[in-house]
């Protein structure tokens, strides 16, 4: 196993989904709402909330907010989202997973159409792009070299790992992540950020000239309230 410079990449596919408080605030308590939803309130026995929770957390939600978004969910009354995932193309050839959740599908098509058609990309159907991604859990470990973390390598699942200023960046199997993350705070090693994330197998080559239409593109995605997570395959040079 050897670090590698691909988290560069993960960073311009995640920037837009950080960088717009409130839009980040409605999006993470429509999570947890969901997540409780769908699998309870308690956090231990649901991975969904964990995350949930985690971004919260991460995003300095306040706590009366996530408790009344874990109230809500409990509820009989709480309002129906549908989980879509919709696949296309953007700017230059890119490769796009947009994962949303809607209480109206119908709305949601059509504006992530009408984004997508605005850079000149197209909605694709199901299975166009998704076979150029692979699902993954990701985690920082702070303040931990790779002499440090090569310690360890031997009893823990890790698939892949990069060096990252005085951090290290660890990948998982998805089901790994929050076992992998409770090993190192065993280890009384500090851990942040853990996510479950699409990451492309295939990368499409990006200029520095055509970066930023690529990120007003993901950007533009980002304004709408429908949408969760936005994934895509650039490689920039």
């Amino acid at each position: 196993m050897a670090g590698h410079s691909k988290w560069a990449n993960i960073q311009h596919r995640k920037k837009a989904q950080d960088n717009k408080r409130g839009k980040v605030f409605t999006k993470i308590i429509r999570e947890i709402t969901v997540a409780v939803k769908l699998a309870g309130p308690d956090v231990s026995s649901n991975s969904r909330l964990r995350l949930a929770m985690s971004k919260a957390n991460k995003n300095s939600v306040p706590k009366d907010t996530i408790d009344r978004a874990i109230k809500k969910g409990s509820g009989q009354n709480s309002d129906s989202f549908e989980e879509i995932t919709y696949e296309g193309y953007g700017p230059k050839g890119i490769a796009v997973i947009i994962e949303c959740l809607t209480d109206n599908k119908n709305r949601t098509v059509s504006e992530v159409r009408h984004a997508l058609t605005k850079y000149n990309g197209s909605l694709g159907t199901k299975g166009s792009v998704s076979h150029l991604f692979k699902k993954i859990g990701i985690l920082t470990l702070l303040d931990t070299s790779e002499d440090e973390l090569i310690n360890y390598i031997d009893d823990v699942d890790i698939l892949d790992y990069e060096q990252s200023d005085s951090n290290c960046i660890l990948n998982t199997e998805p089901s790994d992540l929050f076992k992998v993350k409770s090993f190192f705070e065993e280890k009384s090693l500090a851990t942040k950020d853990e996510e479950i994330i699409l990451e492309p197998i295939t990368f499409c080559d990006i200029s520095d000239s055509d970066i930023e239409q690529v990120e007003l593109f993901t950007e533009n995605l980002e304004e709408l309230d429908d949408v969760q997570n936005i994934y895509t395959n650039i490689n920039v040079l």
